[in-house]
């Protein structure tokens, strides 16, 4: 039989394996090799990425090595067994063994005994890894062939050191004592032997030493690589049965990552169907969403709708994600679905998305396609604060059997490839911040030319410079280790650990599947994304406090629409909190763009991204919206999808659309475009389709500068691309929060304060203008703060801001829950706080220097000195005052009054705000030119501020 490795390591055996997946599988087939398994140390987190290679490698050339789905075991005795998954209970059982070892381990760790083989062995082939005769490896060996006879086999590797016929020769004895066949593997760790120095130089980094003080830990030479069959068999002469055993157990192992069949949970409640339900909540949630009746559009797209996804059995995922939402909204917990969700009226009939698809394209198959065949993706954000309510409900629901958030892949990009790689080379710190320095988003050091590096100080000649340079190029894209997604959750109906093993996260509380949002994608396995999002609590608690202020309840979906007023504020770029253009671009362009209805927001908040920047879509569309150029349309075709952009690309959606009707991509080519365009991507392979794509548009006569300037747009959308869909989601809350902020600029603020950190802004920015907007605010005070800011009744029948003791720096929020409880009818000094509260000097002394005693007649200085006063145990009744003729009284203390200057210097040190002057309000004086002198001779006197010279 052919020749197949059975045990490839690949970098997915994180800082060890030198060699991507798809690196492993091109190489294999070039190799001629009949199949692959990848089998990474106690992980299949790189499985995947193989699989769709393998995939693709077939698309092209008609045929691929067939992938071994495996993973190499270390058991905690030292002992190795890789592991082949022969059918789907075999994968089923090594994801469950894999499970347990990490869930009984702190997260990157995995710790399993020869147990957990014997209970999840059944469907898989073990290989056992011979080591040291001092190892129990054989006596683990004899015991595994009694419980799986047939499954396990003895793994023969060459070392390369002269020895390793004789050492095959003993290895084949023990073998046939055991009752077992040898198998031959080269027990690659690289594809090429190129990979060797920059192997070294991950173990370095591992161990955290010098590469030249890695010592036995080095790599003796290159030959740990991927071999042709013609390579095995001169390795292992006389023992050719060894190399052919392969091919054999190779066709024993079926199972493909294709066999998986993921299933959704039915989302079945009594005797209703899933499909029932779902349509009884979506006609429930219509009449709700159109109390007066729905439009005959609308009432045609949800039939439409509801059919596709019928046809495809989506309902369960659709009710698994009401659900959701509902969970949230009866904890008060608000919550907006973005993205394509926001095409569909089924998803606005549940009240997963407050945006209702008229304002949109109302193209569902956006978001639900039978001919793209991919399952949807709805996410949903909700409250920063209290996003971690919904993940433990949804773990509570569905059990941590069942459910897991998705994997990140960490890789090295950039300044993390310059410093541990340079580490490990041995540079100098200062040497790895000067080629930091030089380096930009994801991109690496490969551009820094030698005149530059001499610019910054080094030398472009010395070699260990040029080498750590090499290595740092070739490392960029390697995983470094697995994080958390954001929010994606997997749930199934049966056991997800069988699926894919679960691990534990560095969170506590929280468990995450290997695979990161691509693989699932690769899988077609549906993804719940439960997301934060800061507005959204600063929405909800603004929302409270019109309730509790006003007696009026607003939701996202209630607010007064089109209200002319904000969109007014909007013009005058007056959106300082206000979401997604609060930037200092968006800002600028506000007055220009001039939004007057909500549409222009879903544009305003699209357009200001690098896809349409570097497009130059901008100014063109500015020009045709102020009238200044004529709006024409390459052609009919086109003109349908550019008609509500004035003839000019923003959009993603537009993007695909032009590509197909404009550069005739058919539907697949379009995906892949698609998946290209992914938002929040490093550039993809966006340009290997530019000259298919401008050639398209050529042969149907579009201007070679029209076209280019679209596929420039594209490229943009590479590294960042905005749905339409997703920016409506999105200037909801941009109109919600602007509504606020014109009508409700107290309540506003102090949401905003309430939700920090998030945004643009400090709150001394948000404080100010609040102010500038006639808000009145108060600062901090013992007997009227809580720890949240709050309005109170002020002057003339207004609400007035209070400042609460979360804006003092240092405080903490239990301190001031016990402050507030103990508090009665008020505080009379600062020993009462210290008395009542049982608040530890030190937090007085904060209290004090915020200046909260103010309203006990206590100067600043007056009230740090009381509670310096005091020590930290309190004295016994008896003597907590003189004595009549006992004691001596400490005489009185008058300090001098703080000027403003110094006044303010204290609220930053305390607040990181102040209420008094403006810092350069203070200034002015010194900066005022006056008969020539930057000011008269005692100028700024009693602000505490330096005084100019005498003339």
């Amino acid at each position: 039989m052919a020749f197949a490795e059975l045990s490839a390591q690949t970098n997915f055996t994180f800082l060890t394996g030198a060699s991507h997946p798809e690196e492993m599988m091109r190489h294999a087939a070039e190799a001629g090799m009949a199949a692959l398994a990848v089998a990474d140390v106690n992980s299949v987190a790189g499985i995947v990425r193989a699989h769709v290679e393998a995939r693709e490698i077939a698309r092209v050339i008609g045929t691929a090595p067939r992938l071994i789905p495996a993973a190499r075991i270390m058991l905690a005795n030292g002992c190795a067994v890789t592991c082949l998954a022969a059918d789907r209970k075999g994968w089923a059982g090594l994801c469950r063994m894999i499970t347990v070892g990490q869930l009984r381990a702190p997260k990157g760790e995995c710790l399993l005994h020869e147990s957990d083989l014997m209970e999840f062995g059944a469907g898989l082939v073990m290989l056992v890894h011979p080591g040291p005769w001092s190892q129990p490896w054989r006596g683990l060996a004899a015991r595994l062939a009694a419980a799986f006879p047939g499954q396990v086999h003895l793994i023969m590797t060459p070392r390369y050191d002269g020895q390793d016929s004789a050492r095959f020769d003993r290895l084949a004895k023990t073998a046939t004592d055991l009752g077992l066949l040898p198998v031959a593997s080269a027990l690659p760790m690289m594809h090429v032997a190129a990979r060797r120095r920059l192997a070294d130089v991950l173990t370095a980094i591992r161990l955290g030493i010098r590469v030249e003080n890695l010592g036995r830990h080095a790599l003796p030479h290159a030959e740990q690589r991927l071999r042709s069959e013609a390579e095995m068999l001169r390795l292992f002469r006389g023992h050719e049965a060894a190399v052919h055993c392969t091919g054999e157990i190779a066709e024993r192992c079926r199972f493909s990552l294709d066999d998986l069949r993921y299933e959704y949970p039915s989302e079945i409640k009594g005797e209703e169907t899933a499909a029932g339900r779902l349509e009884r909540l979506a006609r429930a949630g219509l009449a709700w969403r159109y109390p007066k009746g729905a439009p005959e559009k609308v009432q045609a797209q949800m039939a439409h709708e509801l059919a596709l996804i019928g046809k495809l059995g989506y309902e369960p995922y659709f009710l698994t994600v009401h659900d959701i939402v509902q969970f949230a909204r009866s904890r008060n917990i608000l919550c907006q679905g973005r993205g394509s969700a926001a095409n569909s009226v089924v998803c606005y009939a549940l009240g997963v998305t407050s945006v209702s698809p008229e304002i949109g394209t109302m193209v569902f198959e956006r978001f639900v396609s039978e001919a793209r065949g991919e399952p949807p993706d709805i996410d949903v954000d909700f409250e920063h604060e209290r996003r971690e309510e919904v993940i433990q409900h949804i773990y509570d629901r569905y059990g941590r059997h069942r459910a897991g958030l998705c994997a990140t892949v960490i890789h090295y990009r950039g300044k993390r490839a310059v410093r541990e790689v340079g580490r490990a080379m041995g540079l100098t710190e200062d040497t790895l911040s000067a080629m930091s320095g030089q380096i930009w988003g994801w991109g690496g050091p490969g551009g820094i030319t030698d005149d530059r590096l001499r610019e910054i100080g080094l030398d472009p000649a010395d070699k260990r410079l040029r080498l750590a340079l090499s290595l740092i190029d070739e490392i960029q894209g390697f995983p470094r280790h697995l994080s958390q997604h954001v929010g994606g959750f997997i749930v199934t109906e049966g056991r997800l650990d069988e699926l894919v093993p679960i691990e534990n996260a560095a969170m506590e509380g929280r468990t995450v599947i290997c695979w990161d949002k691509d693989d699932i994608d690769a899988l077609k396995i549906l993804k719940v994304d439960v997301l934060a999002l800061g507005m959204l609590s600063c929405i909800r608690k603004a929302f409270d406090l019109v309730d509790r202020h006003h007696g009026r309840k607003l939701t996202l979906a209630t607010l007064p629409p089109e209200d002319p007023a904000t969109y007014e504020m909007l013009c005058q770029a007056d959106s300082l909190g206000v979401f997604q253009v609060e930037s200092r671009a968006q800002m600028n362009f506000l007055p220009r763009m001039r939004p007057r209805a909500f549409y222009d927001l879903v544009v305003q908040v699209a357009i200001i991204r690098p896809g349409p920047i570097q497009g130059d879509m901008v100014h063109p569309y500015l020009r045709r919206r102020n009238g200044q150029e004529k709006v024409s349309f390459p052609s009919d075709e086109l003109g349908r999808v550019l008609g509500k952009t004035l003839g000019v690309p923003l959009f993603q959606e537009q993007a695909m659309q032009i590509a197909i009707v404009g550069a005739g991509f058919s539907p697949e080519e379009a995906d892949r475009l698609r998946r290209a365009l992914a938002t929040f991507k490093k550039h993809g392979n966006v340009s290997a389709l530019k000259d298919r794509f401008l050639q398209g548009m050529r042969d149907k006569g579009y201007d070679e500068d029209f076209s280019a300037r679209c596929f420039a747009q594209i490229e943009g959308f590479g590294s960042y691309g905005f749905p339409e869909s997703h920016a409506a989601s999105f200037a909801l809350l941009v109109y919600a929060s602007a509504w606020l902020k014109r009508h409700h600029p107290g309540i506003f603020a102090c949401a905003l304060l309430n939700s920090q950190p998030m945004g643009f802004y400090a709150p001394a920015q948000i404080v100010r203008d609040a102010r500038e907007h006639g808000v009145t605010v108060l600062p901090p005070c013992i007997n009227a703060s809580h720890w949240d800011n709050r309005m109170e009744p002020g002057t003339g029948g207004q609400l007035a801001l209070r400042l609460g003791f979360r804006q003092i720096s240092g405080m903490a929020e239990e301190e001031a829950q016990w402050i507030v409880a103990a508090r009665g009818n008020g505080y009379r000094a600062v020993e009462d706080v210290w008395r009542r509260a049982r608040i530890s000097p030190a937090m007085l002394s904060l209290l004090a220097e915020a200046d909260c005693f103010a309203a006990l007649g206590l100067s600043r200085r007056d009230a740090l000195w009381a509670a310096k006063a005091l020590v930290p145990a309190e004295p016994l009744p008896l003597f907590s005052g003189d004595l009549e003729g006992e004691g001596i009284s400490e005489p009185s203390v008058i300090f001098r009054q703080m000027s403003e200057g110094e006044a303010v210097v204290e609220d930053y040190v305390a607040m990181r705000l102040t209420l008094r002057s403006h810092p350069l309000a203070l200034l002015r004086p010194l900066l005022t030119p006056s008969g020539g002198h930057p000011t008269r001779p005692g100028k700024g006197r009693g602000l505490g501020l330096p005084t100019a010279p005498p003339p």
